[in-house]
């Protein structure tokens, strides 16, 4: 899996974080959808990796976290974005737009 982060969506994580100790992490969230195959890919701003499930994979930038049992829903190539005109992070491939409005969330949430 290749990650590619967009220099706009390394600065507005580096802002969120701002000196937090802890690990960036894709999620695929499927808490609510009623399905796995249903979920929402998320960044999330973790304490620690699951040592059960997450694997690194090192970007551009900044190291992701992925859940290995979840890859399988996420494409090859990806690419994370940051809109200013909608202030939201995006997950896009090569051929499409995963999630156009992902949230970021940090853990433990303050």
């Amino acid at each position: 899996m290749k990650i590619q982060l967009t220099d706009a969506a390394t600065e507005k994580i580096n802002d969120k974080i701002a000196g937090r100790e802890g690990c960036l992490k894709l999620k695929y969230d499927i808490e609510g959808c009623g399905c796995v195959v249903s979920g929402i890919p998320t960044l999330w701003y973790v304490t620690k990796p699951d040592e059960t499930d997450d694997v690194t994979v090192e970007t551009n930038s900044l190291p992701i976290l992925v859940e290995k049992s979840k890859t399988v829903f996420l494409d090859e190539e990806l690419k994370i974005d940051f809109s200013s005109s909608s202030n939201t992070f995006q997950l896009k491939s090569p051929g499409q737009i995963i999630n156009g409005r992902m949230n970021f969330i940090l853990y433990p949430e303050e």
